[in-house]
């Protein structure tokens, strides 16, 4: 799978911003992304700090760009682009403070065309990420929200990929909500070469149940079948009813997924995280991402438990997210 996103973005340049430059697991993706001449990284932090590292590592660090938001020569420039894109929600004098954050300064090059995209998330949390993108980049037209997914690798190789979404942003999206993510998430599954087949999940399947959660569910997939009349989409769902054929001949034989789905869209992000985790440490998945899904620019958010070989990938879907 990676093989043929590496091959989409090599020597293309596609720069991707890392703020978290000083991290080792940050710096030693970036160092192998530069040196296989798959994106320009630019790491953000202190250029002593991120040196001393990288000779204490043994890294090459020729080519690599490093910025340090105290001295940015233009940063006069960044803060009233900054206002500017804030429209009055902030003072300049609050726009310099926020951009001495590494994230913010991060986000402000990516909007500012400096950079294809952002990887950030190995110290920071999900929300010091994902904030400065809505508040900066903010979401594509027509999309409300932005959602996250991951790409579900089976332990054999010849499995089936599939994507599971929302998993760690909207906590209880209702049925719009709900619907944008499903066609959100069938965009990231063409990216990764999956065939989307979507299914919304649910305690129930095809009215075997009844209560306002089915009902949501329901709703979200007539509208995401006005959204995306051209995919092929199902709810609600169990999932067994989604991913196994001899069960969806039982329980839903007139599913056009025919238990089949490759993408499953979660009600809620309690079922989606428990799902997710239950994939990845009894079925022995490997869980790519949270991919965030739905801005004008890609920002993704790495687990603060990331180890380097996750941040390599992640900066890969990254670069490729900037090409669609």
């Amino acid at each position: 799978m990676f093989d043929r996103l590496e091959e989409n973005i090599k020597g293309k340049g596609l720069r991707i911003v890392f703020p978290e430059g000083n991290d080792p697991r940050v710096l030693g993706a970036a160092v192998r992304l530069k040196a296989e001449n798959i994106i320009e990284p630019i790491l953000i932090g202190d250029e002593d700090e991120i040196k001393a590292l990288a000779h204490e590592k043994k890294w090459e660090l020729e080519g690599i760009s490093i910025l340090c938001p105290s001295q940015y020569d233009k940063m006069d420039e960044m803060i009233e682009a900054f206002v500017d894109r804030r429209k009055g929600k902030n003072t300049r004098e609050e726009a310099v403070e926020m951009l001495k954050d590494p994230a913010y300064f991060g986000t402000m090059l990516a909007y500012q065309d400096l950079a294809e995209g952002m990887v950030c998330g190995a110290v920071y949390s999900t929300g010091d990420t994902v904030r400065p993108a809505l508040q900066i980049i903010k979401t594509r037209p027509n999309v409300k929200l932005i959602s996250g997914a991951f790409i579900m690798v089976p332990p054999h190789t010849n499995g089936q990929k599939l994507v599971f979404a929302d998993c760690a942003i909207n906590i209880n999206p209702d049925a719009q909500s709900l619907a944008e993510i499903a066609v959100e998430s069938a965009k990231t599954a063409k990216m990764f070469g999956i065939d989307p087949k979507v299914a919304l999940l649910s305690f129930s399947s095809h009215g075997s149940a009844s209560s306002p959660e089915v009902d949501k569910v329901n709703e979200a997939t007539k509208i995401a079948k006005e959204l995306a009349p051209d995919l092929t989409i199902d709810g609600e769902l169990q999932f067994d009813a989604a991913f196994v054929p001899t069960v969806a001949k039982q329980k839903v034989p007139d599913s056009p997924l025919n238990g089949e789905a490759t993408v499953y869209v979660f009600p809620e992000i309690q079922s989606g995280n428990i799902g997710y985790k239950i994939a990845q440490r009894l079925g022995n998945f490997e869980a790519v991402g949270p991919i965030l899904q739905g801005l004008n620019k890609p920002v993704s958010d790495l687990s603060r438990g990331c180890v380097e070989e996750d941040v390599f990938k992640v900066a890969i879907i990254t670069a490729n997210q900037a090409l669609q």
